[in-house]
């Protein structure tokens, strides 16, 4: 079986779709992973192949309009507009995105795996192969369970839950059913027909098999997902083989009680310095040592304590589990790696679905309630920071749930069911 996945965005965007890859390798497929350039390190040690796209929006991710977008959440009539500029200087760009996808595509696929968010379901058409969305997040699929996370902080009434989903999905709509179309037409050469920018719906109208790699165990119960959607669990990548700390790094936590991990990965608000001193100070405030990934400018520091090491990066799979707790941004991967780890959360989202996982870690009883980017201070931070810390049950909760977590496997899970899905696709064939 050979898979193309085609994903776009930032690193924790991309990183479990490189796990899938690597999985799908180990069980003895081919997998080729589409990906801005700037990701290539995520697949190169694996001997993952590597296809280079277009860096598209992640070109804007320094703009003034963008940090506004991340630091407001798109809340107010201010957010409303901000969005919709957004989404207009976006286009041109995921046009650019989309062509590269398309040309990727050229070599064929026996089935194209993708991010939601990315149209490329179009390009699985052109091929004639089965497109599997794979979600990062639970915002594609409807459900009476509980409302759209990217509504966090927005009452909705439990009979309008599912309704809630319908705005990311025209956004989605409005933001590429232009380009998608304009690909069909030039690049693709496929025809006009109903339904074709819904992501769910296969060509002849069916539902698609969607993939969904976080856990259901940090999800409200009672969950309604129809029988075509697989919750399968958390998709880790571990670290490469040839991976070591450095020097620097293996002093720091042999030198001193365990540290805290705190990084916001690509988040990166209005005023970066601003989140530095309040970073600094919370530090100070709770007594604790600190290991500290500034991520893409999310965190500027003017100088650093003794008792703090500033890292580019490292694997979590490794870090994680040697820190007294985990200081994040709410992502869902750095959200799965924390939960991996088994080690206590403290979780200060800033946009989209990070206030949903913050949520759910304090719902979890593994983190204290959430602090919001928008509202965070050092008192406030070193707090939850200290309760993180101390608090004895909220680390057994952390240490049980991290072990049922990384029981789930759910990289191997996924491709147990894309391998069913071509083996459907085989079977369709010869009848």
């Amino acid at each position: 079986m050979k898979v193309l996945i085609l994903t776009h965005g930032t690193r924790g965007d991309v990183q479990p779709y490189a796990a899938l890859g690597y999985a799908l390798r180990q069980a003895g497929h081919e997998a080729v992973l589409g990906a801005p350039a700037a990701m290539a390190s995520l697949a190169e040690p694996f001997g993952l192949p590597f296809i280079p796209l277009h860096d598209g929006p992640n070109t804007l991710i320094d703009d003034p309009e963008i940090r506004e977008a991340v630091e407001t959440n798109y809340r107010g009539l201010r957010g409303k507009k901000v969005a919709l500029a957004v989404i207009r200087r976006t286009k041109p760009l995921m046009a650019q995105v989309l062509a590269d996808m398309a040309a990727a595509a050229e070599a064929g696929a026996d089935v194209v795996v993708h991010a939601p968010g990315i149209t490329a379901h179009h390009i699985a058409e052109r091929l004639g192969v089965p497109a599997v969305p794979a979600a990062l997040q639970p915002v594609w699929v409807p459900t009476n369970t509980f409302p759209n996370p990217m509504m966090a902080g927005v009452k909705v009434p439990n009979a309008l839950n599912r309704a809630s989903y319908l705005p990311t999905r025209l956004l989605l709509r409005r933001a590429s059913a232009a380009i998608a179309d304009q690909l069909r037409r030039e690049t693709l050469h496929l025809p006009r027909r109903k339904g074709r920018h819904d992501v769910l719906r296969a060509p002849d109208g069916g539902p698609v098999t969607v993939l969904q790699g976080f856990s259901k165990l940090v999800l409200p119960p009672r969950l309604d997902y129809p029988s075509w959607v697989h919750t399968t669990g958390f998709w880790y990548l571990p670290a490469p083989a040839e991976w070591t700390p450095t020097d620097e790094l293996k002093a720091f936590l042999q030198d001193g009680p365990p540290p805290i991990y705190l990084g916001f990965g690509s988040m990166a608000g209005t005023d970066p310095r601003r989140v530095g001193k309040v970073v600094r100070e919370a530090i100070r405030l709770a007594g604790v040592r600190a290991v500290l990934v500034s991520g893409w400018g999310g965190i500027q520091l003017d100088d650093l304590a003794e008792d703090v090491l500033l890292l580019d990066q490292a694997p979590h799979d490794w870090l994680f589990p040697q820190m007294a707790a985990i200081v994040h941004h709410g992502g869902s991967g750095t959200t799965g790696a924390a939960l991996a780890a088994g080690r206590p959360q403290v979780v200060c989202p800033f946009v989209a679905d990070q206030p949903f996982w913050a949520a759910r870690m304090h719902a979890a009883g593994v983190a204290p309630p959430p602090q919001p980017q928008r509202s965070l201070t050092p008192q406030g931070l070193a707090a939850a920071i200290k309760v993180a810390v101390t608090d004895r049950a909220l680390a057994e909760r952390a240490e049980s749930l991290g072990r049922r977590i990384t029981a789930e496997d759910g990289v191997t899970a996924a491709v147990t069911i894309l391998e069913r899905v071509d083996r459907g696709r085989s079977a369709g064939r010869r009848t």
